[in-house]
């Protein structure tokens, strides 16, 4: 690689950490170029990424965007995934590597919060905040459609009345 291209690469990178709110860290010694391929198509089609790196170029990147915690986890074949969301990257990650055993959780980045694999393994079972969202509207609408049951159920059973006073003559 030249070393524009490593320079670009390093913006590239940058960027990505800096947009990114949940960064997962792996190892992928093992895997396959289709396992890699399946891996990708998955995240993307949860607007996540996966990139292989080279640990130095990642570690100026890392350094660069304010990051630098994370580099004590990269070490050895290195790749991440990365995502706006903070639990989606995490999920599919944790997804795949329970079926392929040459996938490895290294740690993470999320919110700026450096975790480890544990951690990334327990994130991975929260909830994305799209399921949040979608929660806290249903809650919200729950009590204002019982509401309007309520408010709705005399004047219901008045007009049954008067229908069976109606019907009567």
């Amino acid at each position: 690689m030249l070393r524009s291209e490593k320079h670009e690469f390093v913006v590239e990178l940058e960027e990505v950490y800096k947009r990114s709110n949940s960064v997962i860290i792996t190892h992928y010694h093992g895997l396959t170029v289709s396992q890699v391929t399946l891996l990708r198509r998955s995240l993307k089609a949860k607007n996540a990424g996966f990139k292989v790196v080279k640990n130095t170029l990642s570690k100026i990147a890392a350094n660069k965007a304010g990051i630098g915690d994370i580099v004590h986890l990269l070490v050895g074949p290195t790749a991440f995934a990365y995502s706006e969301d903070p639990v989606e990257a995490a999920k599919v990650v944790v997804e795949f590597a329970k079926t392929n055993e040459c996938l490895k959780i290294v740690g993470g980045l999320v919110n700026n919060q450096v975790l480890d694999a544990n951690s990334v393994q327990q994130l991975a079972k929260l909830p994305s905040l799209n399921e949040l969202r979608g929660k806290i509207i249903g809650m919200v609408q729950a009590p204002a459609t019982k509401i309007a049951g309520v408010v709705q159920a005399p004047a219901a059973k008045l007009a049954r009345v008067f229908q069976a006073y109606a019907n009567k003559e």
